[in-house]
């Protein structure tokens, strides 16, 4: 029966048994077996007692009504089904798919147009039908005047005979003649009979019993085959047939192994039970309002393949509107991307379908739990499956990537234009005004400033994760450098023109200037020097900032270093902003102070922005965070400090001579 509520998934039923041994065994074996190895769950289970009780009748057939369990399992006696149908017609509970026991599962009084429409559709347990060779002929040849001992009026075959053809043996009962009634001759035609008697077509229990014997017959046989001094009792004895103990007979039994002409195997497990072999019976009610009670499978176990049920599901009829197996489940099975949660204080088979957390999934139905992704993956929308994550970085085929590459490329190209305006020109006074080559030096240090930003798009990789913030520092430290020096000259200038002070020039010559430079730029490529080989940057996989996502970031190494970094661009830049600012007011033919002032300011206003928006950026924007603030203090340096020079080179010539130049100086 459980091999059935297995096949149709049958995992939510309702149980019904005598109150006896018959049925307590197997509400016990129903217990045990349908637990949690037999995937299924009784909604209730109910005793039939014995006698009259219409008020418990009741009870258990409204408990059958009110529960969603759609199976009911009948392990009782014909005569506690016929009690019970009688209920059930009253409440008129239909739409039940009943399992009967071998007791009723042939009983011809409840298959009746009466019980039919509650009962069709019955999938019943029957004991294995067989065929006894010989065994009609050997009736068919039983005779009166065989076997009748005229003085036993009891004789079994006598009365056969007189119940078969409805005649009476000499001397008849007083007055059966008279009313027309035969007399027996024992001449009588049996081959012509068709009655229970003589039908061999449905052997069930008595094919038991012929098995029963055969088994006993070998197992007899198998005894009476040992020689003595080589027997399987103590001193190596043999069993005598004379003196033959029960236990003896059992040792036999054990052993018995043979198969039937039938095709059935006889031999028995561990425990003595015979190999168990069924019929499957259906109840079929059919149009013209008979019944039939049709096999339409087997159930049988063997040694090697344990239990196996076969049905021909074409031959079933369903007492249903859909003509299909109905559906008998407490709860519905939970599909792939969900997971079984036991509902608090009901059966194991009642449960909620979670749907798995995001970065969990289950691929397989009622699972008990949700498995998470490997660390590379995270669940699909519909958590039955894991998919790579998502990468992101800057990208140069994103939108913002684009954008960023576009303006670094636009500003290298300006440096490249405006230097070569400055070679084309540089014979002018206003490139030759204090140290062109420092200008020169410049436009070359901003045009490696406006490139290094093209380090920190596209996937990060090792050796990009190195270069981007030591060609970010070093170059941004070279212009720094540059400008410096460049207000430190405007300051020397101013203060070699007054009395006493042409000591002053001595000190920021062209090989004083070029030493400054590289001397300031040398310090900031040991900062990074050592920062690369005590803790280098590497590519990393950052997974905190989104869960579904995989960041591709580069990992600073050393926070430490990263702060000296650019601690020493700013550094530089404050000291090059308060010279540049106390140089402001002086003349105008020596002053480029303003137009240092102006640019280290929106210089400083950019990095000091830059330091909380980058903390606080998440992944590739901080990247992006990074290249503006790159992009934008390279183009605040280009356009104050080189802007002005441009424009009088370009639009107004006509003031770039040394003559206009000084010209300005006495006019204030």
């Amino acid at each position: 029966m459980i091999q059935i509520l297995k096949h149709f998934g049958w995992t939510w039923a309702g149980l019904l048994i005598s109150d006896d041994d018959y049925g307590v065994h197997a509400a016990r074996s129903f217990h045990l077996d349908l637990g949690p190895a037999g995937g299924g769950c009784l909604a209730y289970t109910e005793i039939l007692s014995w006698g009259d009780n219409p008020a418990e009748l009741r009870r258990i057939v409204d408990v059958m009504r009110k529960s969603t369990a759609r199976v009911v399992i009948v392990f009782a006696h014909q005569n506690h089904m016929i009690q019970l149908m009688e209920e059930v017609v009253r409440q008129n509970v239909t739409g039940l798919q009943w399992i009967a026991s071998e007791a009723w599962t042939s009983a011809a009084v409840l298959q009746t147009p009466h019980l039919m429409p509650y009962l069709g559709g019955t999938l019943g347990i029957s004991i294995r039908r067989g065929e006894i060779p010989g065994l009609r002929d050997f009736l068919l040849q039983t005779r009166p005047d065989l076997h009748h001992n005229n003085t036993d009026e009891n004789s079994v075959v006598k009365q056969f005979w007189e119940h078969t053809f409805q005649c009476r043996f000499a001397p008849p009962p007083a007055g059966w003649v008279e009313a027309g009634g035969e007399l027996c001759t024992g001449q009588e035609v049996i081959e012509n009979v068709e009655n229970e008697l003589v039908d061999v077509s449905d052997l069930r229990s008595e094919y038991n019993v012929y098995k029963a014997v055969y088994a006993l017959a070998y197992a007899l046989d198998d005894m009476l085959q040992c020689e003595p001094g080589r027997g399987p009792f103590s001193n190596n004895t043999c069993a005598h047939l004379q003196r033959l103990e029960p236990w003896q007979l059992v040792y036999y039994l054990d052993k018995v192994n043979f198969t039937t002409s039938f095709g059935d195997q006889v031999s028995f497990d561990e425990n003595g039970d015979a190999i168990p072999i069924y019929d499957i019976m259906n109840w079929v009610w059919l149009p013209d309002g008979r019944t039939n009670v049709q096999r339409v499978g087997e159930v049988k176990r063997s040694a090697f393949k344990g239990e196996e049920l076969t049905l021909d599901e074409d031959k079933i009829f369903w007492n249903f509107e859909s003509k299909q197996p109905p559906r008998s489940v407490c709860s519905e099975s939970c599909p792939p991307g969900t997971r079984m949660a036991r509902k608090k204080g009901e059966p194991e088979c009642c449960f909620n379908c979670v749907p798995c957390s995001e970065g969990k999934i289950s691929n397989t139905t009622d699972s008990m739990e949700c498995t998470s992704c490997p660390e590379d993956f995270w669940s699909s929308p519909q958590r039955d499956h894991c998919v790579p994550k998502k990468t992101e970085f800057l990208s140069y085929h994103e939108p913002l990537g684009i954008c960023l590459t576009s303006i670094s490329l636009l500003g290298t190209f300006i440096c490249v234009v405006v230097l070569g305006i400055f070679i084309h020109h540089h014979s002018t006074p206003i490139v030759r005004a204090n140290n062109s080559e420092l200008s020169f030096l410049l436009l070359v240090s901003l045009k490696l400033c406006f490139l290094c930003s093209l380090l920190f798009i596209g996937r990060p990789r090792l050796w990009t994760c190195q270069l981007r913030h030591a060609a970010f520092g070093i170059s941004f430290v070279l212009c720094v450098s540059c400008i410096l020096v460049k207000t430190m000259v405007v300051l020397a200038v101013f203060r070699a023109s007054k009395p006493g002070g042409e000591s002053s020039l001595k000190w920021f010559g062209a090989v004083q200037q070029r030493g400054t430079v590289l001397l300031l730029t040398s310090i900031q490529a040991a900062i990074c020097s050592v920062w690369l080989v005590s803790a280098s940057p590497v590519p990393h996989k950052n997974t905190q900032y989104h869960s579904d996502k995989i960041v591709y970031e580069c990992a600073v190494g050393s926070t430490v270093g990263f702060a000296v970094l650019l601690g020493y661009i700013g550094l530089l830049a404050v000291l090059s902003c308060l010279l540049a600012f106390l140089a402001r007011n002086l003349p105008d033919s020596f002053n480029e102070a303003k137009l240092i002032t102006f640019s280290m300011l929106i210089f400083c206003a950019v990095w000091v922005a830059f330091v909380p928006s980058y903390i606080s950026s998440p992944g590739k924007y901080a990247d992006a965070v990074e290249v503006f603030a790159i992009l934008a203090s390279s183009f605040g340096l280009l356009v104050a400090l080189f802007g002005p020079k441009c424009y009088i080179i370009l639009l107004r010539p006509e003031r770039n001579t040394k003559k206009a130049i000084m010209g300005r100086g006495t006019t204030m």
